[in-house]
């Protein structure tokens, strides 16, 4: 994830001296070589110029204080400016309705949308929320079954949809279901297009008006770049946006799409895609995603994995082998491959981990 973005700013800060205070030349040079960095990460040109002119401002005016090295340092101040790009704080889902919480959420065909409710679904599943599935698609039967398969293999109710409704009818009428049996969360699925539309809008701003949904989320494809700004900007137009959800990160060694959306739209992040199962999904932190970008790792991600997949007996039972010395068999090997298996695989794994630099002599 981010894999080149990560490699171009930490040689641009390494650029600066280990020791000594840097000067403004070499400053500008590296905030140069970071700006290139950026721009081959499809970052959107108004969110660099702002990144970097504060950046530059608080490296030049911030007086090295030892043990800190203006490396060090540099790296702390850009940190410190990606999760401000990034929104700063964790932002969860507004679902304090005494009654039932609603959740519309849009994006474009191809976004991994309809895939995105489920996942959240299951999420909130394994929080011990009643959760309804419902999709408006009344265009597309296509997406009205696959939405109805996911819930099935995640174990959550999905309304039956009638094609020969509005969407707003169909919302309406889930709704008032979930509020007479006690759902706690249902989550709307919105009709996609391959492209931004008026009659799309239209009937999105409309569903909006009528069903006030709680949350109101875009989903949008960090693979597409600075094609994934244009369409946030026109559903931001359209839509009392409340958050975003990123998709396939996992793919995406770029980033552009991910620092430039809060930007565009001042909304925060909600949630990111980092995979195809059904669980490959995290709630977003930005502090934590600079961080990982930086390639400083990401330790409170990864324990929350632990906890979430980890057998507990199991887990324990190798603790007390460890503790007494025995040798761990066949089985309790096969158990930790599992468990590491379950939070990603290995490639995912070593994500969430610091990566050791080699400092190079000045």
């Amino acid at each position: 994830m981010f894999d080149n973005l990560r490699n171009r700013i930490t040689s641009a800060i390494r650029t600066l001296p280990s020791r000594k205070q840097p000067t403004e030349s070499q400053i500008d040079e590296a905030m140069r070589q970071v700006r290139l960095a950026l721009i081959e990460a499809d970052v959107a040109l108004p969110v660099i110029k702002k990144f970097i002119a504060s950046v530059r401002k608080k490296v030049i005016h911030q007086e090295m204080l030892p043990p800190l090295t203006p490396e060090e340092m540099v790296f702390g101040i850009v940190q410190e400016e990606l999760t401000h790009l990034l929104g700063d704080n964790h932002k969860p889902l507004d679902l304090s309705m005494a009654t039932t919480s609603t959740v519309m959420v849009a994006g474009l065909q191809g976004s991994g949308k309809t895939t995105t409710v489920a996942k959240i679904a299951n999420l909130l599943k394994d929080e011990d929320k009643d959760v309804l599935l419902v999709s408006v698609d009344v265009h597309r039967p296509a997406a009205i079954d696959q939405l109805r398969t996911l819930s099935e293999s995640i174990g959550v109710d999905c309304w039956e949809t009638d094609v020969a409704l509005r969407p707003h009818e169909t919302a309406d009428l889930a709704i008032d279901h979930a509020c007479r049996v006690d759902k706690d969360v249902v989550i709307i699925d919105t009709a996609g297009r391959l492209h931004v539309d008026e009659e799309l809008m239209d009937e999105l701003a409309h569903l909006h008006e009528i069903i006030s949904p709680q949350e109101s989320l875009l989903v949008i494809d960090s693979l597409t770049g600075q094609d994934a700004v244009n369409s946030v900007s026109s559903f931001d137009q359209t839509l009392p946006l409340t958050g975003l959800v990123v998709t396939k990160l996992d793919s995406d060694t770029r980033g552009g799409a991910l620092l430039s959306a809060c930007h565009i739209t001042g909304q925060p992040v909600k949630f990111i895609g980092v995979g195809e199962k059904i669980d490959a999904i995290e709630r977003f932190h930005p502090d934590r995603m600079a961080s990982r970008i930086l390639g400083k790792g990401d330790f409170l991600t990864l324990l929350e994995l632990a906890r979430a997949v980890s057998d507990k007996e199991k887990s324990d039972l190798v603790k007390q082998k460890l503790r007494k010395g025995m040798k761990l068999s066949m089985v309790d090997y096969r158990d930790q491959l599992e468990t590491s298996q379950r939070m990603g695989g290995l490639k995912y794994f070593v994500n969430l981990m610091p990566l050791m630099h080699n400092r190079p002599a000045d």
